[in-house]
């Protein structure tokens, strides 16, 4: 999914530190989240917990969007991203992800996307329909679109990392783990024992976690955490966190105990503080001005080109979205930089 603001801002995220962003050890902070139209007037809304001007990076993950549930149809067409790994984790619904590496996919619930853009790459996400709607259509048109629901995500990758060759994955057996009152799918990295197969490049963990009642979850004290209540409700160091917010944990937690109402679900993400100042605007994280700005225009320069797949076609072809495609067919322009150069904030 792309970021698809007007006029996006710079998101900088200064280098975190081993005792977290809110001081040393443990805590519980409540970051509420923004809601962002994708488009039009009708078109989906998402809600935005990370990145935050106070709370820029949870280790490694960068930017964490939250849609649905909704029965307007996702239509994102071929959008560029540099130097992060994009997770897709669909809740209920279906999406169909075509990229520059070749790929041409549908996720399902409880089956994971992960693309690695590095130096650059294109993709499109589509909602899965029983029929491909005109823009705007919904279920009044005559026929009911079915029920959107996930959360997608972005890993920021580490220097050494960020340059490589674009790649794509995808994992439909997830390691699970059952424990006293609580069953968690692992997404990425290890949690409880069971590790994921999907490919990241710094210590990190993404866990979806069911649970009722009293728990404790076991956690890895090096790594910065957060919650993100889906269903349910938690309590946690006192406090409720409901559904909405990013409920962010700090560092030094072994253990994480909460009460739980029935049926709560909710995302667990955590990692290493990542150590690395980053600057991010629209769909690149980079690290200077003059670099994203070269990949805004790299993506722009190759609306021209002849053959996107050509030598010197930085962000390549995603297939199907050509003048034959009809309603699929285009591109997502970049939009204007902003009339002053992108530069770091202090994080507050």
């Amino acid at each position: 999914m792309t970021n698809l603001e007007v006029r996006p801002v710079e998101e900088v995220c200064p280098p975190g530190q081993p005792g977290g962003y809110a001081g040393n050890g443990p805590c519980l902070q409540l970051w509420p989240a923004r809601e962002v139209p994708l488009g039009g007037v009708r078109a989906m809304n998402v809600f935005r917990t990370l990145p935050q001007r106070g709370l820029p990076t949870v280790g490694a993950w960068c930017f964490l969007d939250s849609f649905g549930p909704d029965r307007v149809a996702m239509s994102v067409l071929p959008h560029p991203h540099t130097g992060l790994q994009t997770v897709t984790w669909p809740l209920a619904g279906t999406i169909r992800h075509r990229d520059s590496v070749g790929s041409d996919v549908i996720v399902r619930p409880g089956e994971l996307n992960i693309m690695t853009a590095g130096n650059g790459v294109s993709h499109s996400e589509f909602a899965v329909l029983p029929h491909r709607p005109s823009p705007g259509e919904t279920s009044d048109a005559g026929t009911e679109l079915p029920l959107q629901r996930g959360l997608q995500l972005w890993v920021a990758l580490p220097d050494g990392e960020r340059h490589r060759a674009p790649a794509f994955e995808q994992h439909r057996d997830l390691p699970e783990v059952t424990g006293d009152g609580f069953t968690a799918t692992v997404m990425v990295g290890s949690f409880a024992g069971a590790a994921s197969p999907a490919t990241m490049y710094s210590p990190i963990v993404g866990a979806d976690i069911t649970c009722s009642g009293s728990v404790v979850l076991p956690l890895d004290p090096e790594f910065e955490h957060a919650v993100l209540v889906l269903d349910g409700g938690l309590t946690l160091d006192g406090q409720d966190v409901p559904p909405g917010p990013l409920g962010y944990l700090g560092t030094g937690r072994r253990l994480l105990e909460v009460e739980a109402l029935p049926g709560t679900r909710f995302i667990l993400l955590g990692g290493e503080p990542f150590q690395e100042e980053l600057l991010m605007w629209w769909n690149f994280v980079g690290r200077t001005h003059d670099e994203v700005a070269q990949a805004r225009q790299d993506w722009e320069d190759q609306a021209d080109l002849p053959d996107p797949t050509a030598e010197g076609s930085r962000f390549g072809l995603v297939r199907g979205h050509g003048p034959e495609a009809g309603a699929e067919a285009g591109r997502i322009p970049a939009p204007p930089l902003p009339g002053v150069r992108l530069r770091p904030r202090t994080r507050s």
